[in-house]
């Protein structure tokens, strides 16, 4: 099955591409040359496995996978389902934000395959390191998921939910398999999809998030944000973004939730990707002056 998706506003697939070599989470050396994003995962649609390439196309990019999938769920991988037209506006109306945007145009958020394997890594890495994190995510894919064959190389997808529903032996403390079973059993009901969580507000879709096994609030946030692509959420609980902000915007380090919100309030509706740029590009305190 091979498509296009066209994007809406400023897109640049090499910049995803360059996000991705810099991005342990989904082995970069496994999933792109520099000129293609290939990777493999369970389709929410029927959870079974299906290989993509992804290459750049004018106004978008080119998509081929190994059998028939909803491009929207592809679209929500490369953040190519929202309209960005007024993105750049955001950043003209806060120039620190505008800095960033231009030493990265283009770059959109690139979410999890799916916000099932989001939950999985939110758990997976809780008390880790990304590195050994993503050495234990790739061993459960390969024990448990399918090998699919993409441009003629193997690519193990991430298994889907009922493989792991009552499975044991992921290589994790029994309490984060047990909770990894109680994520998988969420995503057969369907509250842990995208689909899901991209039709309720924000809100209510990161309180339904932290009432699953082992989710707290800096986990929810991944998941609604990266791994169902919400474009436009305030998570509330990410200790390292609050310190890059505090640097960028001249923040005090005992100031509270709601000056962080503030901040943020000036993004919307794009309060997400405005998050993504400040971790992505590796914001460093006193790289930009506050303005």
């Amino acid at each position: 099955m091979r498509f296009t998706l066209a994007a809406q506003g400023p897109y640049d697939f090499d910049a995803t591409l360059r996000f991705v070599e810099d991005w342990p989470v989904t082995g970069a050396l496994e999933h792109s040359d520099g000129r293609a994003l290939r990777f493999a995962y369970a389709a929410e649609a029927d959870w079974r496995p299906v290989g993509v390439t992804v290459t750049a196309a004018p106004g978008g990019v080119e998509v081929t996978t190994t059998r028939a999938v909803r491009s929207g769920e592809v679209a929500r991988i490369l953040s190519l389902d929202v309209d960005g037209s007024g993105f750049a506006a955001v950043g003209e109306q806060d120039p620190v934000l505008g800095e960033l945007q231009r030493q990265r145009p283009g770059l959109r958020p690139l979410c999890f395959w799916s916000a099932w394997e989001a939950a999985c890594w939110a758990v997976i890495v809780q008390r880790s390191s990304m590195y050994i994190a993503a050495r234990i995510k790739q061993r459960i894919a390969e024990k448990y998921g399918a090998e699919v064959e993409v441009d003629g190389r193997p690519y193990f997808a991430f298994p889907p939910p009922a493989a792991l529903a009552d499975a044991g032996g992921f290589g994790l403390p029994e309490r984060k398999e047990e909770w990894v079973r109680g994520l998988a059993r969420a995503a057969l009901d369907g509250v842990l999809t995208g689909e899901y969580l991209r039709s309720v507000e924000p809100e209510e879709a990161l309180a339904e998030l932290r009432r699953l096994p082992g989710v707290g609030g800096f986990s929810a946030g991944l998941i609604l944000t990266r791994g169902a692509g919400a474009p436009d959420a305030f998570v509330g609980e990410e200790p390292r973004l609050f310190g890059v902000l505090r640097g960028a915007y001249g923040i005090r380090e005992d100031a509270g939730v709601g000056v962080y919100r503030g901040v943020m309030e000036g993004w919307r509706p794009y309060r997400s990707w405005g998050a993504f740029l400040f971790r992505a590009l590796g914001y460093r305190q006193g790289e930009v002056a506050a303005r």
